[in-house]
């Protein structure tokens, strides 16, 4: 498929096709969402997506967070970075081959995509997993790292 920067380039790519597939600005999400900055033990999310149950207070409160993490190679999947399995629903993103090595490292509540032809499929569904964050903490990062996105370009 190439090396593993252009795998990871491909991959994050047609995961924000998956995301947000018609760039629509009702569908909040962010790349790179990094929780704990400035401190010993920062994390940083690849992809976070929320989904609020409605635009109510009380719809936003309930709402599902679905967190992503590239994985471009065996290396990648085992390096120690990543794998910050901090949403509601979380989900690695890899190629096939990668996935039919690392299948039986991955907790049984993560989700795996794999890449196939451009298309992601969903190779195993996600289980909801208790988050440790409260909703507001992962709306700021969120936000701040969508804010950190715009000034980039």
């Amino acid at each position: 498929m190439g090396n593993r920067k252009e795998i990871t380039a491909t991959l994050s790519a047609v995961l924000e096709k998956k995301i947000n597939p018609y760039n629509d600005p009702r569908i909040y999400w962010a790349k790179e969402v990094t929780f704990d900055y400035s401190t010993n033990h920062a994390v940083r999310v690849d992809y976070m997506k929320f989904v609020p149950v409605n635009n109510s207070v009380s719809g936003i409160e309930k709402g599902d967070f679905y967190c992503y993490e590239v994985k471009s190679s065996v290396e990648d999947f085992h390096s120690g970075h990543g794998l910050n399995f901090l949403g509601d629903y979380n989900y690695i993103v890899m190629p096939e081959d990668v996935y039919q090595e690392v299948s039986k490292e991955i907790p049984y509540y993560v989700g795996v995509y794999t890449s196939s032809g451009g298309e992601l499929e969903c190779t195993k569904k996600a289980k909801r997993h208790d988050r440790t964050r409260p909703v507001s903490e992962m709306l700021l990062m969120m936000f701040r790292s969508a804010a950190r996105e715009r000034m980039r370009r």
